[in-house]
């Protein structure tokens, strides 16, 4: 299977599967958002594999969620308040996707892994990050909550406090701090980034693949349980907030300020 904005190189019991839109920031558009999803689902069978490399082409990882995708645009303008909640779940599907994986995950995140893109990162099984890289969720910036079922992820990863301060405070937070709450398992030079990243999946590699997976699957269930009966609401609270001034109109002012800087180069 071949794609568009997104590559898979298979070596040995190690995949890397590399977000290539370099020129847009690897932004989420919601295609390339379906084609991860179409990806994760060759590995379904694979028994060859045994460790899954998530990483972003160019400068960063990904900038998250592409708001200028003529497809996602669309969506925000729909007024069929179920058909509009119907179309928010594609984020959810590709969290889900990535967690469901058999394989043991590790994201190797530079330059800036935003929103969505910190959501991937935290649905991977470990993170090791470049000392340049910063990780956040500015949803709340335009008027949005976290959704994609991804407020949990982030809540076992770091804690309560440090939650808050990432998911309201909206900011691209340090790797030295990310690693500190426990956010990232390592930070390394960039350009030992790829290097070390496969040192891991090395490691991983080499462990019985029954028993791993079956450890990673068990954990993931823990980490998910006592959320389950509540985090399905997260796609219905983003549509409610999608409705509000405050959304309209910080993501005008986004779109307006990426166009006139785009311009101004």
């Amino acid at each position: 299977m071949s794609f568009k904005f997104l590559t898979i190189e298979r070596d040995a019991s190690i995949a890397t599967l590399c977000l290539n839109r370099p020129d847009s920031g690897n932004a989420l558009s919601l295609e390339l958002m379906q084609e991860i999803i179409d990806a994760i689902d060759t590995f379904k069978y694979d028994t060859s594999t045994r460790v899954i490399i998530f990483c972003g082409a160019g400068k960063h990882f990904s900038v998250g969620a592409d708001l200028k995708d003529p497809a996602r645009q669309s969506h925000s303008q729909e007024t069929d308040l179920l058909k509009r909640s119907r179309e928010t779940q594609l984020g959810r599907e590709l969290i889900e996707a990535i967690l469901r994986i058999n394989q043991i995950t590790l994201a190797a995140v530079q330059g800036a892994a935003a929103g969505g893109a910190a959501c991937i990162a935290s649905a991977c099984d470990f993170r090791v990050g470049s000392q340049d890289c910063r990780i956040g969720y500015p949803e709340v910036k335009l008027g949005m909550n976290l959704s994609w079922g991804a407020l949990p992820l982030c809540y076992n990863l770091v804690g309560p406090a440090a939650a808050k301060r990432l998911v309201i405070g909206g900011e691209l937070e340090s790797a030295s701090d990310l690693l500190a709450w426990g956010f990232l398992d390592e930070v390394v030079e960039g350009s030992a980034l790829q290097a070390r990243a496969r040192e891991l999946a090395e490691f991983y590699s080499l462990r019985p693949p029954l028993a791993a997976q079956m450890i990673k699957r068990s954990i993931n269930a823990l980490q998910m349980a006592a959320t389950a009966g509540v985090m399905h609401a997260d796609g219905d609270q983003f549509t409610l907030a999608s409705f509000s001034d405050d959304y309209r109109q910080a993501r005008e002012e986004f779109l307006v300020g990426r166009e006139r800087k785009k311009n101004q180069k």
